[in-house]
């Protein structure tokens, strides 16, 4: 992401067919922004300015005037909001896994008593959210029974309701949401964002709750067939922000939308890196974001070979990313390591220097 010297006079005269994405700097305390505009062609360019010379900017623009002014506020509100589903961020959302075939721990798990235990786990070690997922959405994972997803998903949901972390039900289908949302849960998690079933965003909307909505670039048994993007970063905050808009007209405020860029989910290992690099941009959507890197195969793609269990420290410096790009929820195996990462990255950047 090359970008245009500091002060560099900001292009006039944009049109529709023009996308801006304005992003929080690395001077972003002291009012800096980064702003990338895709033309028509699909060609990007990246400057560097402050708030007040983007308001100047916005207001000379007939065309995208006020979608610039819109994405400054989400910025502007960035600044003011620590928090995120009413609890103080980053929040860690802890992965239980009731299913035989997970890229990481499939099967171990699998029974709702070891699922249980698993999730108590995760909660002592400082689990803000328990993630419950009865369907493997892994490269190449086959598609699960409604009776036999329900059946894995529901008597978790069920014991782990009133542990005290928000109960969130990782799944593509409404049944499995509404059921899931009646036994008590309180987010649900869709790696389609709410495409797979027609039914889905009337489940969210009727019952007004908080949804992850996820990039994917197709069915989790195809999705790794050679994934194609004009540019994956303004790519997939394009699909993301049709998919907001969607769920706004239905009902959803946005501090119950969260958006994930679905790293590993047809995306190869270069996408994801370019998604990581660009994480800051997805804070233009106006809601929280999530993070789900842990144990990712793209991290023995960039070392070596070996058990997933064994990439907690790819997991972590992935994490780190995400902190200094200001991410509100990260979605783990290793809640306690996590909680410690987090903990000193917050306390040195916290830290005054004079």
């Amino acid at each position: 992401m090359d970008l245009l010297q500091e002060g560099s006079a900001l292009p006039r005269g944009l049109s529709f067919s023009d996308r801006v994405y304005i992003a929080p700097s690395t001077s972003f305390v002291k009012g800096g922004v980064t702003i990338a505009i895709r033309n028509a062609q699909g060609v990007v360019n990246f400057w560097e300015s402050d708030f007040a010379s983007i308001e100047d900017w916005a207001n000379s623009e007939i065309e995208l005037g006020a979608d610039i002014l819109n994405q400054l506020s989400f910025l502007r509100n960035l600044k003011n909001v620590k928090s995120c589903l009413g609890r103080p961020s980053p929040l860690i959302m802890g992965i239980v896994n009731v299913t035989p075939d997970s890229f990481s721990d499939g099967g171990k798990y699998e029974a709702t008593t070891d699922a249980y235990a698993h999730a108590l786990k995760l909660f002592e070690a400082g689990a803000d959210i328990l993630d419950i997922g009865g369907e493997s959405t892994r490269p190449g994972a086959d598609a699960v029974d409604l009776n036999q997803e329900l059946a894995r998903v529901l008597p978790v949901v069920d014991k782990c309701k009133n542990l005290g972390p928000l109960i969130s039900v990782d799944t593509r289908k409404s049944q499995v949401m509404a059921q899931g949302l009646d036994y008590g849960a309180t987010l649900i998690n869709d790696v389609t964002a709410l495409q797979y079933d027609s039914d889905s965003l009337r489940i969210v909307a009727d019952k007004n709750t908080a949804v992850c909505l996820m990039h994917s670039a197709a069915d989790p048994k195809f999705m790794q067939d050679n994934p194609t993007y004009d540019h994956v970063l303004f790519d997939v905050i394009d699909y993301l922000h049709e998919r907001v808009s969607v769920c706004l007209k239905a009902g959803l405020t946005r501090d119950k939308i969260i958006v994930d860029p679905g790293i590993g989910f047809g995306k190869t290992v270069e996408h994801n890196l370019v998604l990581l690099k660009g994480l800051r941009f997805f804070h233009s959507l106006g809601c929280p974001v999530l993070l789900g890197v842990s144990r990712k195969s793209f991290i023995e793609k960039l070392d070596r070979s070996g058990e997933a269990e064994n990439r907690i420290g790819g997991s972590l410096s992935a994490l780190l990313i995400g902190l200094a790009a200001g991410v509100q929820v990260f979605r783990v195996h290793d809640v306690e390591e996590t909680r410690q990462a987090i903990a000193v990255w917050q306390a040195v950047d916290k830290i005054p220097l004079a």
